[in-house]
């Protein structure tokens, strides 16, 4: 039986053999492909999709871009999601005639590969000033002063000519987003290898490189037709991830395309300013007009969805908060003319407000995220038709006869519940149905004993005053 353990241990040899002889499974690359403006739903889209790639073990994650830029705070999110992630990201300016401008360079900057498909371009990185106003300063050229010195290093106004030295073009707030910027993207570059001196140019300068120029300068990794030339160039290549060495195997890699959800789909439509500003104005004039006339509640449903969604979309844009505050007061005095009536003051004061706080909403110069002018005529308009017919509904009131009170109950009509009969100082009562109400009356000074006698059961007859808790009547000439 000595053969037994021998047989065992040839098994377990041949079972170990074939696992090394088995072909290792295939790699998996997730791709993720962002096309227009970077915005909060193309970053949450994009984080999303690297935290999965994570979860899944991918082997890389190829950003397959094409923009023309974006927000800076949905850039920065994505760049900080790059810069933690343990999965290595490709971002791949592809296909041919796209580009990587402004955010985007900054991207391709962040990532562990960069590559770019011939006849793209990548640059134009200037920041867009904040808040409107005057464009970017210009840079300084060689033979400008610096903003403390002239040309030949002596203090500023002591140039030769006698002449003062012109000082840096810009204000103190536009220097600040510009130096940030590019100290910014010289860090991302020192992190990768890559050429900071061209960084900081298409920050100052707003250089633009095309795909061939980008790789002789050590913009970008590589050149690559498509996305299956890219996987082989990379396979094999060695990366930094967060200080560890990965070496790429992506050679035959199953690819795995990241469909945009619902949550995609939804931030897309509701980021949109103009949507965002939309969304607000039903909320707000959804509660008013609940408030104003309260019924079954549809006007408070509807108004806290839109308002919700409003606000859940306007902190994730750059929103100018005087802006926001001014449109606040603007429906506050809008509400204040529908509730009591100033006969315009509130009104045309609450429009204005309305108005310049639409304009100045948004505090960024891109053109994606501004505020379309019919948009803000169309809900000025509302606000304007809201005054309206909050003073037509005044001029009314105040035109329309009383509603209660004696002077209202005169000249009514009502029917006998029983005879009238003499009372003393020659007058007759009886008891009238007026009003809904069983009322003490009696006959109109001056009656008729003919007219008295009219005034039996059933009979109609038309009040003529109020005495006390006594109706006047008298029989209606067609009873």
């Amino acid at each position: 039986m000595a053969w037994l353990p021998n047989s065992r241990l040839a098994a377990r040899l041949a079972f170990a053999l074939a696992l090394l002889a088995a072909p290792a499974k295939a790699a998996d690359v997730w791709v993720v492909e962002l096309d227009g403006a970077i915005g909060p739903a193309s970053a949450d889209y994009f984080v999303r999709a690297l935290e999965r790639a994570a979860e899944a073990d991918a082997e890389l994650l190829v950003l397959r871009l094409d923009t023309p830029g974006g927000l800076d705070k949905s850039m920065r999110d994505m760049i900080k999601a790059i810069l933690a992630s343990n999965v290595p990201v490709a971002t791949y300016v592809a296909p041919n005639g796209s580009r990587a401008a402004s955010a985007g360079t900054y991207i391709m900057y962040a990532s562990h590969i960069a590559a770019m498909a011939p006849a793209t371009n990548i640059g134009s990185s200037t920041p867009v000033n904040i808040g409107g106003g005057s464009p970017l300063p210009l840079p300084l050229g060689d033979d400008e002063p610096a903003d403390d010195e002239s040309e030949d290093g002596e203090a500023e106004g002591e140039e030769e000519s006698g002449e003062a030295a012109k000082p840096a073009p810009g204000n103190a707030m536009e220097r600040k987003v510009l130096n940030d910027s590019v100290a910014y993207i010289k860090g991302l570059a020192e992190l990768r290898g890559r050429n900071a001196e061209w960084a900081e140019a298409t920050v100052r300068e707003a250089a633009n490189l095309t795909a061939s120029e980008a790789l002789a300068m050590n913009v970008i990794d590589l050149v690559a037709e498509d996305l299956d030339a890219l996987l082989a160039e990379v396979d094999g290549r060695t990366v930094d991830v967060d200080g560890t060495e990965i070496t790429l195997a992506t050679a035959d890699a199953n690819l795995e395309y990241v469909v945009p959800d619902w949550r995609y789909e939804l931030l897309g439509v509701i980021t949109d300013p103009n949507v965002a500003y939309i969304l607000l104005m039903i909320g707000i004039y959804g509660l008013i007009l609940e408030f104003y006339s309260p019924g079954i509640g549809v006007g408070a449903v509807v108004g806290v969805i839109c308002l919700l969604l409003g606000a859940f979309a306007l902190q994730m844009l750059p929103i100018n908060y005087a802006g926001l505050a001014l449109i606040a007061v603007g429906i506050g005095l809008l509400a204040a003319e529908a509730f009591s009536p100033s006969f315009g003051i509130f009104g045309v004061g609450g429009v204005v407000a309305f108005v310049i706080g639409s304009i100045i909403l948004m505090d960024t110069d891109l053109p994606g995220y501004q505020l379309s002018w019919e948009v803000i005529a169309a809900a000025a308009v509302l606000s304007a038709g809201i005054i309206v017919f909050a003073l037509g509904a005044a001029l009314r009131s105040r035109r329309a006869p009383g509603a209660t009170g004696k002077e209202n109950m005169v000249g009514g009509r009502g029917v006998v519940v029983d005879g009238f009969e003499a009372v003393s100082r020659g007058q007759a009562e009886g008891h009238v149905r007026a009003f809904g109400e069983v009322w003490q009356a009696l006959a109109a000074r001056g009656a008729s004993a003919e007219a008295v006698a009219a005034l039996e059961q059933g009979s109609r007859v038309r009040i003529t005053g109020v005495n006390g808790l006594h109706l006047l009547v008298e029989p209606e000439e067609d009873s």
